[in-house]
């Protein structure tokens, strides 16, 4: 008995239930409608529903992977059967009995000709009415505890719950028009009506959607830092106007949107945070350059920091091309025959870009830290190196993060820190302005949130005529199809990417029959054995990565096998097809970042996805890639999908995991941070 009793006060421990407080803040998982219970032929697939029959069969089995399973059968009220799988819950063995009568709220999935409930919550259906109402509330269960002892202990404490104390200032209650903390909690506890129940939801995605826009403009104040005159970096208009013209294609109206929003920014004597949001090839790069064109003509100097070191070379060379052209376009002086009043820029001198990688020389590393403390390079373009003590600047205004979720909070911070440097009698100048770029597309909710203490510009369009990439769903079966056409395309002249899941075989039962780099390399060479192929993984150093991208660049190797390390960046208009294997293991922004290596030419380009198993190749995930070329529409379906947990680096972020669906709901996050931005003004 003690052994039960301490058992059971473990279980309500690891649950963080101490106190009467903590219990009350226990909130279900999700409600019950009884009346509205269906059978297993009505009921909707892949949606959450709650079910009445009983359970039978139920028998523990073992895995050759030693992964522990529970299965049974479940019979609705009319007979109909579905499979029951529990996943390392053996506890579910001593909680049910063949013949129990049980309500289990969960997603129904069509397994082949199976229908199949997996790891449902379960009750007994004696006791899933428990309250006066319609509505039950289910609470998460574990081996002690189970959803029947919480909706018991509620009934006991229920008049606890009006005391449970406000998280909201009461004006934005009013304006809101929201229940109280305690009024939402007592309806989620003992729903009255489906109506109420969902104000009171409402009400619990708004506080936490509150918190988080609450916090995220803290640290947009914290990193704004004082006041300070010289960070302003004056707007140039002509020298914009002469940029244009000096470009042999027309900037798109976001380009040019963003570019204001950007300069205007850095007119102002506070640090400028902001987010540089667009689709694969929308033009960031320029609207970057141009913005350190702006700084260069202040005499400050900017810093571009990237992911890999391939990245950082091709910027390198953009940046270079860019700068150098409108240097050249000036000291011509042809923005005269266009009225362009550009005379003061013909002072400028030539700009100096370094590049700066873990790969350097010591010696020449050395070199340019000296010469970036000194102000004689205007620019630096590098990966985390950028970031170690040893390197400083005389006078760094814009620091630049490219595709900034591949980098963890703290090294953001580090570049950030590399700020103008303290003056003898005088405070520290204050941060540099910051711009962060990402080629993933972000949903709006999500870049407000993970992203909301950065101001936010977004790219829609694309520069020139580019055509829409064809994309295609494609089963094992038609591997030989796309094969032969690959072979005409490289007869054309053309290349190829094949992108694959993983480096090697893995080990593991379940990764078995997932592609790899090197297996499939190897057996590409036979299909096609007058073709070069070459192989990009992350296991090479950063000299091979970069001979092998100028290799395939120079057109020595017509078929480049990699894993996704080719997703940011790479930058080849000769390919023009990319192969997706395993396509059914990337979430759908990721699929759109491999789709972007290609369609980077006026030729007609390819994106194949090769599905693992038939059946896949029906996903209506996948089949969204088909329909849609919109990474921002692509990602706004995958955050439905896929939840926020797992997607664009939100566990470095810092955001919780949020229990009342706030992110998918763009008035809502538009509403708490209007409501943040008023409390903190």
């Amino acid at each position: 008995m003690l052994r039960t009793t301490q058992a059971f006060i473990d279980g309500l421990a690891a649950m963080n239930i101490r106190t009467v407080e903590d219990l009350v803040l226990t909130l279900p998982r999700t409600h019950e409608d009884i009346n509205q219970a269906q059978n297993l032929l009505s009921a909707p697939l892949n949606e959450k529903v709650s079910l009445r029959g009983t359970i039978h069969d139920l028998k523990l089995v073992r895995t050759r992977t030693k992964k522990v399973l529970v299965q049974g059968k479940f019979f609705d009220e009319e007979g109909n059967a579905a499979q029951v799988i529990w996943f390392n819950q053996p506890h579910i063995m001593r909680m049910l009995r063949d013949g129990q009568n049980v309500t289990l709220t969960g997603k129904i999935l069509e397994n082949g000709l199976k229908l199949q409930f997996q790891s449902p919550l379960f009750e007994d259906e004696k006791k899933a009415a428990l309250h006066a109402g319609s509505i039950a509330a289910v609470y998460s269960q574990s081996e002690q505890i189970s959803s029947r002892w919480f909706r018991d202990k509620m009934l006991l404490v229920k008049d606890s719950i009006k005391l449970i104390s406000e998280t909201l200032p009461p004006e934005i209650i009013s304006e809101e028009k929201l229940l109280s903390r305690s009024q939402a909690m007592f309806e989620l506890h003992f729903p009255s009506t489906p109506e109420k129940l969902e104000e009171a939801k409402q009400r619990m995605a708004f506080e936490e959607m509150y918190a988080l826009q609450i916090e995220a403009l803290e640290r947009k104040k914290q990193w704004q830092g004082e006041r300070q005159e010289r960070l302003k970096v004056p707007m140039d208009i002509e020298l914009v106007k002469a940029f244009f013209d000096s470009l042999q294609f027309t900037p798109t109206g976001g380009q040019k949107v963003a570019i204001y929003e950007i300069l205007k920014d850095m007119e102002q004597d506070r640090s400028m945070s902001r987010l540089l949001e667009g689709d694969v090839g929308s033009g960031k790069t320029l609207v970057a350059v141009i913005v350190m064109a702006n700084v260069l003509r202040s005499h400050g100097q900017c810093a571009l920091m990237v992911p890999t070191e391939v990245l950082a070379k091709q910027h390198v060379a953009t940046v270079l091309r860019l700068l150098i052209n409108f240097h050249t376009y000036i000291q011509s002086g042809k923005f005269r025959e266009k009225g362009i009043d550009a005379e003061h820029l013909k002072s400028m001198r030539a700009p100096t870009v370094a590049l700066l990688t873990g790969s350097v020389p010591q010696a020449e590393a050395e070199d340019i830290r000296r010469r970036l403390a000194s102000g004689l390079i205007d620019i630096v373009i590098g990966t985390h190196a950028l970031i170690e003590e040893s390197v400083q600047f005389k006078d760094l205004r814009l620091a630049i993060v490219d595709e900034q979720h591949r980098f963890g909070v703290a090294q953001r911070q580090r570049l950030k820190d590399k700020g103008p440097p303290e003056r003898a009698g005088s405070v520290r100048a204050g941060n540099p302005h910051f711009l962060a770029m990402t080629a993933t597309p972000i949903p709006r909710t999500l870049a407000l949130t993970a992203y909301g203490d950065h101001d936010l510009s977004v790219l829609l369009e694309k520069p020139g005529q580019r055509k829409k990439i064809i994309t295609k769903v494609v089963p094992p079966l038609e591997r030989r199809t796309i094969e032969r056409f690959i072979e005409s395309e490289i007869q054309k002249g053309r290349q190829a990417f094949v992108i694959c899941p993983l480096i090697s075989e893995s080990k593991v039962d379940e990764m078995a029959e997932v592609k790899n780099v090197e297996v499939e390399a190897a057996r590409l060479a036979k299909e096609f054995p007058h073709r070069k192929i070459a192989t990009l993984h992350g296991r090479m150093s950063a000299e091979e990565k970069s001979q092998v991208m100028a290799d395939f660049k120079g057109r020595k190797c017509d078929l480049l096998v990699s894993t996704s390390v080719i997703e940011v960046g790479i930058d080849v208009p000769n390919s023009v097809i990319i192969v997706i294997e395993g396509a059914e293991r990337f979430g759908l922004s990721q699929l759109h970042q491999f789709r972007g290596r290609v369609g980077r030419s006026d030729h007609q380009s390819y994106c194949f996805l090769l599905t693992t198993l038939p059946e896949q190749a029906m996903s209506e995930r996948l089949k969204a890639m088909e329909q849609h070329d919109s990474g921002f529409l692509l990602a706004e379906i995958d955050l439905k999908l896929r939840g926020p947990g797992e997607l664009f680096g939100l566990r470095q972020s810092g955001i919780p995991e949020l229990r009342f669906g706030g992110l998918l709901n763009v008035d809502l996050v538009l509403r708490a941070r209007k409501a943040a931005e008023k409390m903190l003004r």
